[in-house]
């Protein structure tokens, strides 16, 4: 359990574009075997530490002449941000891919001390 140690709560949220690879033939839609794609999320406002984070596939189009394999993950999560990271493999092939992601944790608060 994440226990947050101040009455200083933060909400970020956005999407990504992850790819769109139908339209040039890319490795995602064109490919085969291991496929990753990342990409980097930096939060308008850092957080005092780490947040949680939440990410969640909100479109996706994929060929019906395939299995559809696929894992969506957050990675390196830091005060600042984090990296999104989708995988696929086999012989799935995904046109294009667009991730939403929420993140919650503490807010930088005033009486905050620096101490370094």
């Amino acid at each position: 359990m994440k226990t947050l140690q101040n009455h200083r709560i933060g909400i970020e949220q956005g999407e990504v574009l992850m790819f769109s690879d139908f339209e040039h033939g890319g490795e995602m839609w064109s490919g085969d075997g291991p496929r990753e794609c990342c990409k980097s999320v930096r939060f308008p406002t850092a957080f005092r530490n780490a947040p949680a984070v939440q990410v969640a596939v909100v479109l996706w189009d994929v060929s019906p002449d395939a299995a559809l394999r696929a894992e969506l993950r957050a990675r390196d999560i830091t005060p600042d941000g984090f990296e999104l990271v989708f995988n696929t493999w086999g012989d799935t092939r995904i046109a294009r891919l667009r991730v939403s992601w929420m993140a919650i944790g503490e807010a930088a608060h005033d009486d905050d001390w620096d101490l370094g």
